[in-house]
């Protein structure tokens, strides 16, 4: 194939007016400057799920960490065209189709609104087009009779192969040459003329559902579905190939092999392969400490710029995945809140794997209470709620936040920085704890809530919105969390509360610090957070 110079690989594709960003692409194993195949836009495309079963955590990763990619450079002035695939026809998808005895249509409509509904519950609100793979059949089909005319890919028995010979440089995702890649060809292998090739379409079996196409009934595999789609939505050449680690051999390796060799230029400009999703152990870093994943390498070996396919092989051995009894993501959103999730998720940078569980969860769950007293705080001195206050869309120079303070303009410059560095979601994380100390110590120092100057009051206000504007960047804090109910009667609440506080005030002063620390962990667990201030110890309610 030819991979001669694109207007996406010089700057020809670079805009005036727009900050200099940095992406790290598994291809080139190393970081370039974003310089777009159309100055000013950005194409980008996510490898969606194959919806047989309900979506689950890992399968959350990518659409948060893509999402969050999507806030950062809109907000940085690009204009960004997302693209989700949803693959609805698969070897999967039909055997679980007829083990519930229903459709693999309906199955497919089913498991999608799964997926779109906790996509919804994580914010994640960006994509552009989400097709399905069943909407672009004639699109595939042609796809597949330009690799045959080309003598890419060639006919089989029904089957079609795409003949991987005839790719020199088929491999260079992973450094695989064609003998690393093969395996014994699988159950078709007698129909092929390597036991490298791979499926572009697939000959029907009895009762299975299938179209018509110029090699008889079938249905298309799954590498061809998002080339197609891909270049149908996006060009044959655009910026951004996004998916898991796990996804760069096969999938895109692939995808890669029959875009190029029909199209003859680069597929996409950067391969961003985020770090997959594994059981929490001795990786997890402290929420709020050192931040995870970036040290300059960010953690992983295809971050590093060392062997793809032995950092594929390493996560993915040790990933979440339905095979691996992950359950159904609607039963974790019962015990955490959405929130808490990204957090998380946006707590190691993108290219690291990611320890969750139970505890890290809960971690993150504690580590955002300090937000919150935060904006509570923010409330009583200013009768303002921080979730209404305005958010800055686009991004303005230090002199539009100078009223904020020096302290404030650095970290959002450290913030900024993070992310235009690859799009460091875990040093952005860490500088936003930066950031509730800093004015957690200006409201403590100027006395806020006791004698609130108005000066002071107009410079807390300032360093909150500049807050407000970093914290929409990564799509977290975008609205008040949902009041809970109240039980009974709020008078006799409010005085059980006064009793409860005394109690623990009480038990502070005997130095049994333990029944202290009960009270605390168990009213936070009913819900309710108590808030140590100056004036003495209040409660607030959370969701």
């Amino acid at each position: 194939m030819t991979t001669a110079t694109t207007p996406g690989a010089n700057a020809a594709g670079a805009a005036a007016g727009l900050p200099a960003i940095e992406v790290y692409s598994t291809l080139t194993k190393k970081k370039a400057p974003l310089v777009t195949v159309r100055p000013g836009h950005v194409g980008m495309y996510l490898c969606g799920p194959t919806v047989y079963k309900p979506s689950h955590i890992g399968h959350m990763v990518g659409p948060v960490i893509f999402d969050t990619v999507k806030r950062h450079l809109g907000y940085s002035g690009w204009q960004v065209t997302w693209v989700v695939n949803i693959t609805d026809v698969d070897d999967k998808i039909i055997a679980e189709s007829a083990a519930r005895g229903t459709t693999m249509a309906r199955l497919a409509e089913e498991m999608t609104a799964d997926y779109l509904a906790n996509l919804a519950s994580l914010g994640v609100a960006g994509i552009d087009h989400m097709p399905k793979a069943t909407e672009h059949i004639g699109t595939i089909i042609a796809f597949i009779e330009g690799l045959i005319a080309k003598g890419c890919a060639y006919a089989s028995d029904g089957d079609v192969y795409f003949d991987v010979t005839q790719d020199a440089d088929y491999g260079k995702l992973t450094n695989r040459s064609v003998e690393q890649t093969q395996g014994e060809g699988g159950s078709t292998a007698e129909r092929k003329r390597s036991a490298a090739d791979f499926a572009l379409w697939k000959k029907a079996k009895p009762g299975e559902p299938a179209w018509d196409s110029p090699w008889g009934p079938g249905r298309p595999g799954w590498h061809i579905e998002c080339s197609a789609m891909s270049k149908a939505l996006l060009g044959p050449h655009f910026d951004i190939h996004g998916g898991g680690l796990d996804l760069v051999f096969p999938h895109h390796e692939n995808e890669i092999a029959q875009s190029e060799s029909l199209h003859d230029c680069p597929m996409a400009t950067f391969w961003m392969h985020n770090g997959l999703m594994q059981a929490a152990g001795g990786a997890a870093g402290k929420v709020g400490g050192r931040p995870r994943g970036a040290d300059g390498t960010s953690g992983g070996g295809a971050a590093a710029g060392g062997d793809a396919a032995a950092d594929v092989a390493a996560q993915t051995a040790a990933k979440i995945s339905k095979s691996t009894g992950a359950e159904p993501f609607r039963n974790l959103l019962a015990r955490h809140r959405p929130e808490a999730i990204r957090f998380l998720l946006l707590s190691t940078h993108y290219r690291s794997p990611i320890a969750f569980g139970e505890e890290p969860l809960g971690e993150c769950a504690r580590a955002m209470e300090a937000f919150e007293r935060l904006f509570a705080r923010f409330q009583r001195i200013t009768g303002r709620s921080f979730h209404a206050l305005p958010s800055r869309d686009r991004r303005a120079g230090d002199a539009a936040v100078a009223a904020a303070g020096g302290d404030v303009v650095a970290l959002r410059a450290k913030f900024l920085a993070a992310m235009d560095d690859d799009f460091n979601t875990a040093i952005a994380m860490a500088t936003l704890f930066d950031f509730v100390r800093v004015a957690n110590k200006f409201i403590d120092s100027s006395a806020l809530e006791k004698q609130p100057a108005p000066a002071d009051v107009a410079t807390l206000t300032a360093v909150m919105e500049v807050f407000r504007e970093l914290t929409a960047v990564l799509g977290l804090f975008l609205v008040a969390p949902a009041a809970q109910p109240t039980a009974g009667d709020d008078d006799l609440v409010a005085k059980l509360m006064e009793l409860v506080i005394e109690i623990r005030a009480n038990a502070r002063k005997a130095k049994d610090f333990a029944t202290a620390d009960l009270v605390r962990t168990k009213l936070t667990a009913a819900g309710i957070l108590l808030e140590d201030r100056a004036d003495g110890t209040g409660w607030v309610r959370k969701a």
